[in-house]
């Protein structure tokens, strides 16, 4: 057995050139290019239109913070059910089901009134949207073959800064353009919802059920040795290392997302002074550069197991040259240039999307397709909490020593190589789990 089988379960590669003829499956990551926008999109709305609900709804600083606990505490606990439900109905039935419940959720937004019926349309939000990345990734399981995989999730990944970027001139459109009021925007633009669904209803099928795949696509999606079709359940997810190994990499480095998503604009704001019309711009640029390394790191360990590394080898080394690529926080809060500190974290950004992308690769690497939605959903989960623990943390942290956020930016930049250092404990090899 050589070191290539070694490292895939011990099935030798299809060797030869594969006919790549066809190009259906990159519409389907269109679609799920879209749906991401959507997501983010909706979650993001209720942040940027906080403070006029604040002043018109009477909500203090525990309010809204009850709210945003609401979200994230659902979408933490709706990845073990989302995750569950794609694996048992398949993501065309499990993905539809997550798309109607985090649209009925949005809508629900438009009729709220008091803190309670907020929290509970965050809620409901929440969980419905923690079915998307299960989804994306068993999607992109059944859609796209080991070498090419990290490279798809990639684009379909760096729509989540699409998605954040577009909720102003979203909200401007309907608000500003169309005339609508706040409650307004928030059911008319579930418009968003019903259209991805049905895009989704209509497009999306099994590679061999759809019939819109050419023969020399298809040969080449299933390029792949043939897995096991017996599925995993939970009571068997839970006991393997490998499934942990993803849930521990999630645990530790989602957390750096969530704090870059909500306490940004606050750092920039109390850093330079600059109030928010003027930090907009270098969020965007920020954002974009994620964009780039969600990419860059898919196509970088795509690129590197088609010219012949192991997947074990490909996806963990650029998962190191991820974590490098964070390491400028470190002194980001010594610089007084503005633009210099969007440079050094937008790199940063753009290190923990690559490695994003690639975390989010392992679990197709290792697990027969129909268990990657309830891994997925595990280290979601896992994920969530991570995230909770950081934004308590990290207002303990900046109360203590008013305001400083080098021991934050400092823990941000370790996280990424315990990471690996704990994949790498748990699944030495990535090897494929049999059953």
């Amino acid at each position: 057995m050589n070191a290539t089988q070694a490292e895939t379960g011990g099935e030798p590669a299809r060797a030869g050139p594969v006919p790549r003829a066809g190009r259906y499956r990159w519409m389907i990551i269109a679609i799920l290019f879209f749906a991401t926008t959507v997501n983010y999109i909706d979650r993001t709305m209720l942040g940027l239109l906080a403070p006029d609900l604040g002043k018109e709804l009477g909500w203090n600083e525990n309010d809204y913070g009850n709210i945003v606990t609401a979200f994230q505490a659902a979408y933490a606990l709706g990845f073990l059910l989302m995750g569950w439900l794609v694996d048992r109905f398949g993501p065309k039935i499990g993905y539809g089901i997550a798309i109607t419940v985090w649209t009925i959720g949005h809508v629900m937004h438009g009729f709220a009134s008091s803190v309670a019926s907020f929290m509970a349309a965050r809620i409901v939000l929440g969980v419905g949207e923690a079915g998307h990345f299960p989804s994306v990734v068993r999607a992109s399981s059944e859609w796209f073959p080991q070498k090419e995989r990290a490279y798809a999730i990639g684009w379909v990944n760096s729509a989540t800064t699409i998605g954040v970027i577009l909720t102003a001139p979203t909200l401007w459109v309907f608000m500003t353009w169309l005339g609508l009021d706040w409650r307004e925007t928030f059911i008319y633009s579930g418009l968003f919802g019903v259209i991805l669904l049905v895009l989704w209803l209509k497009f999306y099928s099994n590679p061999r059920e759809s019939g819109r795949v050419s023969d020399g696509e298809l040969a080449w999606i299933e390029h792949d040795p043939p897995e096991q079709i017996e599925k995993i359940g939970w009571s068997r997810v839970v006991r393997l290392r490998e499934a942990w190994a993803f849930a521990v990499a999630k645990f530790l480095t989602d957390p750096v997302w969530f704090l870059m998503l909500f306490w940004l604009p606050k750092y920039f704001a109390s850093t330079y002074n600059v109030d928010l019309k003027v930090v907009l711009l270098p969020m965007i640029v920020m954002y974009l550069l994620s964009d780039v390394g969600s990419i860059a790191g898919g196509w970088l360990s795509s690129n590197l197991i088609h010219k012949g590394w192991t997947p074990n080898a490909a996806r963990k080394v650029t998962m190191i040259i991820a974590g490098c690529c964070v390491l400028p926080l470190l002194f980001v809060t010594q610089l007084e240039n503005m633009w210099l500190a969007v440079a050094l974290i937008g790199l940063a950004l753009a290190g923990h999307q690559a490695f994003s992308t690639n975390l989010l690769s392992l679990p197709p690497d290792m697990f027969p397709k129909r268990a990657v939605g309830s891994v997925i959903g595990l280290g979601g989960f896992c994920g969530g909490v991570g995230g909770m623990i950081m934004a308590k943390s990290t207002g303990l942290v900046l109360d203590a020593t008013d305001g400083n956020y080098t021991l934050i930016f400092a823990a941000c930049t370790v996280v990424y190589f315990l990471a690996v250092g704990a994949i790498h404990l748990l699944s030495p090899r990535l090897t494929r789990v049999s059953v």
